[in-house]
């Protein structure tokens, strides 16, 4: 775990953005959107989103309307888009930390605001199917109650000024560059999660960036640290995944003299969005071998600056032979850090290293070793699909 540096501003309370931030809405746009598309002989494929990022509706829809070349006007196409959208709210999963950051939060009696350029109506609706959410905080103000939208200030400000605190006194968490800009315009020190991989170096004007909610790090705010940190790893909801293992980049056992068995990412769109890149741990199940200790990545690997998001699991353990092929099944039960660059292959390599170390003494802990014996490595792999 870092070590928090003093910074020249503590905050007293927190401002939340809502789409990106705390909840995931890119799988439903794209569905949405996706069908919408259909209708008019396009396909939707994701290469215009950073033009909605951040956006009031309007604005977004207009970008729509335009990349796609409509034949309906704005106020059109958000007629007939609002009630798709609206329909399947109750799809949308919480960004993994979310939760923890907001029951942390209001269990040391931080004082939360939720700002979001959508409308208070679509605030409220979509944060009606996360329980504990609403109550959590004492502020919630949506863009069709202030004079502009994000970029402008007036969100932030507003929220500051109902909260009754300065803004300087903010701490603002947000994942679009219109909303750091925003926060940072409001006069507030701002955290950013960017939702878009690999774009982190256009986030210049935050006070800080990080890859995910996982690693925020409250006490270098003058905030109250998270305690649930056990042996330099983080206890997270278990989630799932298998299929056969196939030939990777070639580099894992030749470059970093690691052996990784590589899962196909086909199939797996969604469960890489609902991930952060990042260093993970868990068991891992060969049909044929048994159940091993594992330890992966998800992500891009900044090193060699992957074109695609994989999953890259190394099993700890020393096998005679090869196993393309073989059915593998992983439950991921910890984390413990996020993607990084390395100047070197060497530090690289000593990275990985000291992940495996952490990894194999964190599952024997009973926290994790429980999962050893989780039903879904006892079943065996028919079609790869996760539980």
């Amino acid at each position: 775990m870092s070590i928090a540096k003093p910074l020249k501003k503590l905050a007293s309370c927190v401002i939340l953005d809502l789409d990106g931030t705390l909840i995931n809405t890119d799988a439903l746009l794209s569905d949405v959107l996706g069908g919408f598309l259909s209708k008019y002989g396009k396909q939707w494929d994701g290469r215009e989103v950073h033009k909605t990022l951040g956006k009031t509706p309007l604005e977004a829809a207009a970008a729509i309307v335009e990349a796609y070349d409509l034949p309906c006007t704005t106020n059109e196409f958000i007629s007939a888009i609002n009630p798709l959208y609206s329909e399947k709210w109750c799809n949308i999963k919480a960004q993994p930390g979310a939760n923890r950051l907001i029951k942390h939060f209001g269990g040391h009696g931080v004082p939360m605001a939720l700002a979001s350029n959508s409308p208070r109506v679509n605030i409220e609706g979509k944060i009606s199917f996360r329980q504990g959410w609403k109550e959590s905080f004492s502020v919630i103000i949506g863009g069709d109650e202030v004079a502009s939208g994000k970029p402008s200030p007036d969100i932030y400000l507003e929220a500051a000024k109902k909260l009754n605190v300065e803004p300087s006194s903010c701490l603002v968490i947000e994942d679009s560059i219109p909303g750091v800009t925003a926060g940072k315009a409001a006069g507030m020190e701002v955290v950013a999660v960017p939702s878009i991989p690999k774009q982190s170096h256009l986030y210049t004007s935050a006070d800080e960036v990080i890859n995910s909610l996982l690693d925020l790090k409250p006490e270098k705010w003058g905030l109250p640290p998270f305690q649930d940190w056990v042996d330099g790893t983080l206890p997270i909801e278990s989630w799932y995944i298998g299929g056969p293992v196939i030939k990777g980049l070639g580099r894992g056992s030749k470059v970093l003299g690691i052996p990784t068995a590589n899962l196909s990412t086909e199939g797996y769109s969604t469960v890489l969005s609902e991930h952060p890149s990042g260093v993970y741990f868990g068991w891992a199940r060969l049909s044929t071998k048994g159940v091993f200790k594992m330890v992966m990545s998800i992500g891009w690997n900044p090193y060699f600056n992957n074109p695609e998001k994989t999953i890259e699991p190394w099993l700890l353990h020393d096998f005679a032979e090869d196993f393309y092929g073989e059915d593998l099944r992983l439950v991921i039960v910890g984390y413990i850090r996020p993607e990084a660059n390395f100047s070197s292959i060497e530090s690289l390599i000593a990275k990985i290293h000291e992940d495996r170390r952490i990894a194999e003494k964190a599952l024997d802990l009973p926290i994790y070793s429980t999962y050893r014996d989780d039903p879904y490595l006892k079943s065996c792999v028919k079609d790869g699909s996760h539980l």
